[in-house]
């Protein structure tokens, strides 16, 4: 235990002091967070802290998911309702599909291999996009769509891949079955979340203490998750949700004046820790990792996944083209060069079972991709929201 505390204690501190190095030199923080986890890795008194899926889905992404989506306006979500699904349903689908496909006849993978590392890289990060979106200072509608399209888009691709797991076990599931566990995980982690946080509300509305507030807020969280993981629900949907519900139902009576400006410092400040944590722990990961046996493969991952970004979301946005919801060329490419992906889809390849084909080639090209849009999405986009006039120059 006292071990632990002191590697936390060295994390947050290289965090903050990165924070500051970071800010000075105006380069993303993500960027400078993965470059410090590679330089520590590689450092003689680096702490033997590993990356795993309990680790990303458990205690770190909960904090995130949550903090993003209780400060997205149901006012504005409402507006481009019809918009966001289709990006994070058949979005993901187009992009899975297309990595697959390349995968399977450019990188010679067996079709269930290629199948899984679609479905895994599909889903474009939260962490990485929300981050780099809000250093850069965007506001407007594109802030609201590649929000709730990159949170969205996380929870659907995290129930495909469950299927596609599934699938790789030996399972025979006829296209009703699959279709009846999809809705069964995505509606089961939407009503645990909404319940979860109705119940907190309540309880909130209780007390004007607002540490007592904070520490509901805390509970919707991660109780949200981990009451829907215990039944077999999406727990990234869960906790969506009930950020969802808690930050759009805050103001009618739930949480008081006073606690809602506590709730926001707490969660700015879990959300900046667990940040801070991912990306660390992604370059201390990554230093590790042969890129160099694994060129050839993590190239064409890399071009195929940028392709399948552009499948997902041209074609969408192509849908909704001759009406009130059209989303224009400066934002549908916004939306294209922002899909980057980071810790959710690293979780889940750490997490693919022994038998799946393939598995440590899967887990070391997820990293190369992530390694690619960290340093050259993440490093690029200021500039391209500038060029895009998101930002002033």
């Amino acid at each position: 235990m006292e071990y632990q505390f002191q590697t936390g204690t060295l994390l947050l501190l290289i965090a903050a002091v990165v924070a500051m190095l970071t800010r000075r030199l105006r380069l993303p923080y993500s960027v400078g967070l993965v470059t410090a986890g590679i330089i520590l890795a590689v450092l003689p008194f680096a702490p033997k802290i590993f990356l795993t899926k309990d680790l990303i889905f458990t205690a770190l992404l909960p904090p995130l998911l949550f903090q993003a989506a209780f400060y997205i306006p149901w006012s504005q979500l409402r507006r481009d309702f019809s918009v966001i699904p289709v990006l994070a349903t058949l979005g993901v689908f187009l992009s899975a599909c297309v990595t697959a496909v390349g995968m399977h006849f450019l990188a010679n993978w067996e079709w269930i291999s290629a199948l899984v590392f679609g479905v895994l890289i599909a889903a474009t990060d939260p962490v990485s996009v929300i981050a780099t979106f809000k250093e850069a200072n965007v506001h407007g509608r594109i802030l609201v769509l590649i929000e709730a399209e990159s949170l969205f888009n996380d929870g659907t691709a995290a129930v495909a891949f469950a299927v596609v797991v599934a699938l790789t076990s030996g399972q025979h599931l006829t296209s009703i079955a699959i279709t009846a566990l999809l809705l069964n995980s995505i509606i089961g982690g939407v009503l645990c979340g909404a319940v979860v946080a109705l119940v907190a509300l309540f309880l909130t509305g209780r007390t004007d203490d607002h540490l007592v507030e904070i520490t509901f807020t805390t509970v919707a969280a991660y109780g949200s998750f981990l009451l829907a993981d215990h039944f077999g629900f999406s727990g990234v949907l869960a906790t969506i949700t009930a950020g969802l519900v808690m930050g759009n139902f805050k103001s009618f009576g739930g949480i008081s004046e006073r606690g809602n400006e506590s709730v926001q410092a707490f969660w700015e400040y879990a959300a900046f820790v667990a940040n801070s944590l991912v990306f660390l722990l992604i370059g201390m990961h990554e230093a590790h990792q042969n890129f160099v046996a694994i060129w050839l493969p993590a190239g064409i991952a890399i071009a195929l996944v940028t392709l399948g970004r552009a499948a997902a979301i041209y074609p969408c946005c192509l849908l909704f083209s001759r009406t009130s919801l059209r989303v224009t060329w400066k934002h549908q490419h916004i939306l294209f060069w922002g899909g980057l992906r980071g810790a959710v889809a690293l979780a889940l390849a750490l997490g693919l079972p022994a038998e799946v084909p393939l598995r440590e080639e899967i887990i070391t090209i997820s990293f190369a991709v992530v390694a690619f849009s960290v340093f050259v999405q993440g490093l690029t986009m200021v500039p391209f929201l500038r060029r895009m006039g998101e930002i002033p120059r």
